[in-house]
């Protein structure tokens, strides 16, 4: 039996209206404003950032 799919009229996978063309700037711009409300990160929060980004290759091995 073959699976039958059809077109998602009220909205797409993404959850986005049918035919809402957002765009990445609308979606960057949404970013940025959630990113304006959060509390700036204190010193040990920016440090454990960096620890994470800056470990070497075979520590990032060994975790994956």
């Amino acid at each position: 039996m073959t699976e039958q799919r059809t077109p998602v009229a009220a909205e797409d996978i993404l959850g986005r209206p049918a035919g809402a063309d957002h765009g990445d700037t609308a979606y960057w711009a949404r970013i940025k404003r959630i990113a304006a409300q959060a509390p700036p990160l204190n010193d040990l929060q920016r440090a454990r950032i960096r620890a994470a980004f800056h470990q070497p290759a075979e520590h990032k091995e060994k975790a994956a």
